[in-house]
């Protein structure tokens, strides 16, 4: 029994409802969401360093295991190539009959060498190339929780790769011919005199910072033409008109993150090749000391193949890592200037729907603008006596 007048509260209140756990409270800031790789908004320095080895670590056949592949194709074809061709050249020794014709059989024979290994390098350009297509790909389907095995990410490729191998092969024969032209230039420069070799040296030092300056330059603003051919299905020109409008204004963060990436790696594979590399050469004086020739053998041939397998692990882990870096940074580019983080989400949230949505890597959001200005009210009309 209550006083007549007392205060009374009203029915059906309570004490405020407390948020579930895990949940943000009602007007809390909550964080943006992680599906898959990376979370979905612009990233940070330290997410586009570390989001690499874990791709790495999530799923490592299509990513370590394809580039192990590749790389071992590579340097396995460079030594067949190479050691044919050796043999070939290098036999005809036995059948000089002169010391004059057995030292231009040997200058002969190492300019064969040469030119034989320059074959799988020029194979080298094609496959790093379709590896850094099946990264690209790879990565983009992590950042939405998707893993997707090697034929699938091939299946993905499919009309887009080819188109990537073109690009990298015309990027990677004209600056062969930017080089060969500074070549040529100071080789005729040369042979006019002392005044044409002295001549011919300032300009080979001159031409070769300017094409390394042009070297840093291109391949930045450059560097999202894979993400373009492959993600967004753009033809060679359009990708690279892409690639040039999403680097403007961030020309320095990009340089200097992929500077970095390539720093760090070149820097971890010395600290693996390096210790192989003295335990090679101590090894003969110790487990051959008396110096037997077969013993040498059998221990450089070792050292040599475990020299080879970590040089291989390690080039096709830098191989991974750059690449990822790359599409990171394309990732992210397209977040702060297009808004992608919001197609992103809603891709995740149809797909857990169980609906079919489109690829939202392929759909260009407009970039943000200035909203626009609120209509202008009409001018009230004058009265009549003015």
């Amino acid at each position: 029994m209550t006083e007549y007048g007392a205060w009374q509260p009203p029915v059906g209140s309570g004490p405020p409802a407390m948020p579930s756990p895990g949940q943000p409270a009602a007007g809390a800031w909550a964080p943006p969401p992680k599906p898959g790789l990376i979370p979905l908004r612009p990233l940070e320095f330290g997410v586009i360093l570390a989001a690499p080895y874990q791709a790495l670590r999530r799923n490592p056949r299509p990513t370590f295991g394809t580039g192990l592949v590749l790389q071992s194709a590579i340097v396995f074809l460079t030594l067949l190539v190479a050691g044919l061709v050796a043999w070939a050249t290098l036999s005809r020794v036995d059948f000089a009959s002169t010391s004059a014709d057995t030292e231009s059989i040997i200058a002969g024979s190492i300019g064969a060498i040469a030119l034989a290994a320059l074959v799988p390098a020029a194979l080298a350009v094609p496959a790093t190339a379709i590896m850094q297509g099946l990264i690209v790909l790879e990565i983009a389907r992590q950042t939405v929780g998707e893993r997707l095995r090697l034929p699938r990410l091939w299946a993905l490729a499919t009309g887009r790769i080819w188109a990537l191998v073109g690009y990298s092969v015309a990027f990677g024969a004209a600056w062969f011919v930017a080089i060969g032209l500074i070549v040529v230039v100071v080789a005729v420069l040369s042979v006019t005199g002392t005044a044409g070799v002295v001549i011919g040296i300032l300009l080979a030092i001159v031409l070769s910072l300017a094409l390394l300056a042009a070297g840093f330059w291109l391949t930045t603003k450059l560097a999202f033409v894979p993400s373009a051919i492959m993600l967004e299905r753009l033809p060679i020109t359009r990708a690279i008109a892409r690639s040039w409008t999403l680097t403007r204004g961030s020309f320095w963060k990009i340089l200097g993150t992929m500077l970095l990436v390539s720093v760090i790696l070149g820097f971890a594979s010395s600290l693996v090749s390096t210790p192989i590399q003295v335990i090679t050469g101590i090894a003969g004086s110790l487990f051959a000391p008396t110096g037997d020739q077969t013993a040498l053998i059998v221990i450089v041939v070792i050292s040599y193949l475990v020299l080879l397998i970590a040089v291989l692990v390690v080039s096709a882990i830098s191989l991974v890592v750059q690449s990822a870096t790359t599409v990171l940074l394309y990732i992210d580019q397209r977040i702060r200037k297009e808004g992608l983080d919001l197609d992103l989400a809603r891709y995740v949230e149809q797909r857990d729907a169980g609906t079919s949505p489109v690829d939202p890597f392929e759909s260009v959001r407009p970039a943000a603008s200035a909203p626009p200005a609120p209509p202008a009210t009409p001018a009230a009309s004058a009265p009549p006596w003015v």
